[in-house]
């Protein structure tokens, strides 16, 4: 017992025992698995803030999916949503960049800044998950910004989507699956129509996996292969299943399509044939075939890719404003 004295005697003349007895933390009932650090928020002109990495799904096994947000000022209601969705070929990218444009964090913001509520999406990449997770995640993230439509001032009646390349194929399946249940992980119990959409944009966009793999040399699509998880040459249910082509109908909502002609990654064709089927269907379509640029809008010099690149994007603001600005009825 004296030994044990002078243990504890000893212990408490170690620098900083005399504070510890003053250390106190919150504690919960239950494990926190939360992310609760601090929200990282930036400023940006317009009045519009944006939260980084805000979490917006947690699947065992996965790194926590997020989602930037732009936000607008608060005056004037509830916005439009806009969801963007990034690309590089399912197996890369990030929430932050487009194509060549030099600072995509800003041009986000001036979305927001003209009325939007802007998320952009991080999603489970190829070798991380096979389809269709990568679809379940755009959709999971529309129901959670849904679901939270009172904290961040949004109208979830008005929600677009917008995406290039991976993420213009992830932007068409996400618009044209509405109420496609089986689309989605068992069991999930989601709320009607949470997962709709009222407008969407492609920018050089996949559309018919079949149709692309019978352009390759080798009547092969590495990059749908990967997505998809084949095994050798995917079969043809499976180059269906992730088509956006299998899903038009009537129903879907209208679409802006935007694709260089010179596309040497994914072929304009894809466009012209998903053109084709959305009006034969009726689903309100526009496009633009901008001439002699490649994938991304690079054209053979810097101002042809500046000039295609500024194009693109002001009409995809321009189409968003013309199908999300009024307040459904």
């Amino acid at each position: 017992m004296r030994a044990f004295g002078l243990a504890a005697a000893a212990l408490a003349a170690l620098p900083g025992a005399a504070q510890a007895a003053d250390r106190q933390f919150p504690v919960d009932d239950k494990p926190v698995l939360d992310d609760r650090y601090p929200a990282q928020v930036a400023k940006w002109p317009g009045g519009v803030t944006s939260l980084a990495d805000v979490t917006y799904s947690t699947i065992p096994g996965y790194r926590p999916m997020v989602v930037d947000i732009y936000l607008p000022p608060k005056k004037g209601g509830p916005k439009p949503l806009v969801l963007f969705i990034h690309g590089g070929g399912w197996v890369g990218g990030h929430t932050r960049h487009s194509g060549p444009l030099a600072n995509f964090p800003a041009v986000l913001a001036k979305l927001a800044s003209e009325g939007f509520v802007v998320a952009s999406l991080e999603y489970r990449l190829a070798d991380e998950a096979k389809f269709p997770a990568q679809l379940q995640d755009a959709r999971a993230a529309l129901r959670f910004l849904k679901g939270n439509a009172a904290r961040y001032g949004i109208d979830p009646a008005r929600t677009g989507v917008w995406g290039g390349s991976a993420g213009g194929h992830l932007t068409a399946l996400t618009a044209l699956t509405c109420g496609v249940g089986y689309l989605d992980p068992a069991g999930l119990k989601a709320e009607a129509g949470s997962e709709c959409v009222q407008a969407a944009v492609t920018w050089y966009g996949v559309f018919d996996f079949a149709a692309l793999a019978k352009v390759r040399r080798d009547g092969t699509d590495p990059a749908g292969a990967r997505l998809l998880g084949c095994k050798g040459e995917c079969q043809p249910e499976s180059y269906a299943l992730a088509s956006p082509v299998t899903y038009i109908d009537a129903k879907d909502p209208p679409m802006l399509l935007i694709h260089g002609d010179d596309d040497k990654t994914v072929p304009v064709e894809q466009s012209h044939l998903a053109e084709a089927r959305l009006k034969a269907a009726g689903v309100p379509v526009q496009s633009i075939y901008i001439p002699g640029v490649d994938h991304s809008f690079i054209g053979k010099t810097a101002a042809e890719t500046r000039a295609a690149t500024l194009k693109a994007t002001n009409a995809t603001f321009d189409f968003l404003h013309s199908r999300l600005d009024r307040p459904a009825r």
